[in-house]
């Protein structure tokens, strides 16, 4: 039958007549929208769009409400339609377009196609891929793969499509979505290491759960990952890393095949690098799970309190208690707080738990992390505390803080990055660093706080021996301030699932079980499977004072201490001596370790 092409609908788009049906290829597809509200009376509030194109152009598709239930998992890219009973209307602009200037076709935007249920009712039909003729002159579906070499040469908000070896991937945890408006209050994410073999360093990617929820909880270390229209983040100091973007969509084994990407011929060279691989050294460089906060927290933030536009806002302590509160399941947050570092204590984990009590344990299982979190483990190095480091916060709420800590003269301020996060399960956190000079922190699972101008008193640590029960130092003034706090919050320790553990095929199930969201009534499956314990011989727990002096937080700090560390990817590996001083500033053990037996180390202690 007689059909139209795109290029000629926008001529038409103010003429009363009839639209002759479309033949077109989907090249581009997004994430499904709800727009549901109170008192909107459609059943099925759902929305959708797609980018087709044939052989004058593309143009953007619309699918709506009970359409989109009926066609979403059936309308993928590649597929060809035939579409009749079809109306336009003018583009909606404030809305995100993948970008396509691969495709190097024209782009008609100042109209779009609408399918509708009703008034009228429009008719879809799905070509088969063996009927679609080549004289209809349809467009071959292009894709931008880049590999991890050439990540940098990106421009900051590119778009690329990647595809790597999965070898770690964080928990799934959930920000506030920007604005708050809309039925969308949360944003569900997880972080990912992917590698490809051109680069010493992985893809760093911040995946957002779309409408693939299958795919999503599945993805797990040893799976070959697909993210296309993925946006290039070039961030000052650090490695860039990749985020989602409304049009992104994920594949991972099992979920390759007829994808129009298997014959791209950097998908193929990355295939040909796979088969080199050994499984069982791949798996000695995979975890899940865990702290991960990227990009890490700058070594100096000079941001002020009425700067609302900070990654960070800068709270007052009193307000600390108040955010981590309201704090909602596994919603990650960052703030700022000001405060100085009052005491340090080195708190060893017993081996023969799952590093859920320790030895030195105030208040319930909640913790923070600093400086983000990893796998399991720690290194050997005695060495010397003396002066100071940064500083982070935790509070009574299931959440965590991080500590990212730098050396800073003797009473000058400084910002200190930490975040805070709070769970269904005991969040976790760690802090950390130290003495006399200033600090700087990040905090751990799912609010991140980050403080601005540290003051810190000086006092000198002295090393204590290791088999100490309490290894601790506290500022001289601490004891008489302590008198004076009108509120601890102490709840700070390391909870288990701070720390990220080996990824191994036997535990597979149970350790994505673990990392992805818990529903709010669940009856565990009969069996005798558990998530592995971790190994962890102790962590730093730091008390910081606010800069008010009414109220003290306890935070966790855990530094880096192997290579193969999710944590350790882009970390500035600067050699240090090694002190505690050293190590909580740095963030990291010098040199890390490149063995997968750290169990036996131990960190530098407090005296």
């Amino acid at each position: 039958s007689k059909i139209t092409l795109l290029c000629s609908l926008e001529s038409n788009f103010r003429n009363t007549w009839k639209p002759l049906p479309l033949l077109v290829k989907i090249i581009h597809k997004s994430r499904l929208r709800y727009y549901g509200k109170f008192g909107l009376k459609i059943d099925y509030p759902y929305q959708v769009y797609f980018e087709v194109a044939d052989q004058s152009g593309t143009m953007s598709l619309v699918l709506w409400n009970e359409l989109c239930p009926e066609f979403y998992q059936r309308l993928n890219v590649g597929t060809v339609l035939y579409l009749q009973n079809y109306t336009l209307k003018q583009s909606y602009s404030n809305r995100s377009h993948p970008q396509m200037d691969h495709h190097r076709m024209k782009t008609f935007n100042s109209v779009e196609i609408c399918l509708n249920p009703r008034n009228p009712a429009s008719v879809i039909t799905v070509v088969s891929p063996k009927s679609v003729l080549p004289q209809w002159g349809l467009p071959e579906v292009s894709y931008q793969f880049t590999t991890r070499s050439e990540l940098e040469k990106l421009s900051n908000n590119s778009a690329c499509d990647v595809i790597g070896l999965v070898t770690f991937v964080g928990r799934v945890e959930r920000v506030k979505s920007k604005g708050n408006k809309g039925p969308e209050k949360y944003w569900t994410y997880r972080w990912i290491h992917a590698v490809d073999g051109t680069s010493n360093h992985p893809f760093i990617l911040e995946v957002f759960s779309s409408s693939q929820p299958e795919i999503f909880s599945r993805i797990c270390p040893m799976t070959y990952l697909v993210c296309t229209q993925m946006r290039v983040c070039q961030v000052e100091g650090s490695l860039p890393y990749l985020t989602s973007s409304f049009e992104t969509e994920t594949f991972i084994t099992g979920y390759h095949k007829g994808q129009p990407y298997v014959s791209d011929p950097k998908v193929r060279s990355f295939i040909q690098w796979t088969k080199t691989l050994k499984d069982n050294v791949v798996l000695q460089k995979t975890a899940v799970g865990g702290h991960y906060c990227y990009p890490r927290p700058p070594q100096k933030c000079t941001q002020s309190m009425a700067d609302a536009s900070a990654q960070a806002p800068l709270v007052a302590v009193a307000d600390l208690k108040r955010e981590l509160e309201t704090l909602q399941y596994r919603e990650h947050k960052k703030l700022a707080i000001q405060g100085q570092i009052t005491a340090v204590r080195y708190m060893k984990i017993p081996r023969t738990t799952e590093s859920q009590g320790t030895e030195e344990k105030e208040g319930p299982d909640v913790s923070s992390d600093a400086r983000e979190q990893a796998v399991p483990v720690t290194h050997n190095h005695p060495s010397t505390a003396e002066q100071t480091l940064a500083a982070s916060l935790t509070s009574p709420s299931a959440e965590d803080i991080s500590a990212s800590r730098r050396k800073r003269r003797i009473q000058t301020r400084e910002a200190t990055e930490s975040s805070l996060n709070r769970g269904g399960v005991p969040s976790k956190r760690k802090a950390g660093h130290k003495n006399t000079e200033e600090g700087q922190e990040q905090e751990e699972e799912e609010s991140n706080s980050e403080s601005e101008e540290v003051q810190v008193v000086e006092c000198d640590l002295q090393l204590q021996n290791q088999d100490s029960d309490v290894l601790s130092w506290e500022s001289s003034s601490w004891l008489k301030q302590r008198q004076e706090v009108s509120e601890h919050l102490c709840q700070g320790g390391l909870h288990q699932d701070s720390i990220s553990r080996r990824f191994t095929s036997d535990e597979k199930n149970v350790l994505l079980q673990w990392s992805n969201l818990q529903p709010t009534r669940w009856t565990p499956e009969q069996t005798a499977d558990t998530a592995p314990p971790v190994v962890c011989p102790g962590y730093y727990k730091v008390t910081i004072l606010g800069i008010n002096k009414q109220i003290a937080v306890d935070a966790a700090y855990f530094p880096v201490v192997s290579s193969d560390e999710p944590r350790a990817v882009g970390l500035p590996q600067d050699p240090h001596g090694n002190t505690m001083l050293s190590c909580l500033s740095s963030g990291f053990l010098c040199p890390l370790s490149d063995s997968a037996n750290h169990s036996e180390a131990t960190l530098p202690e407090p005296g």
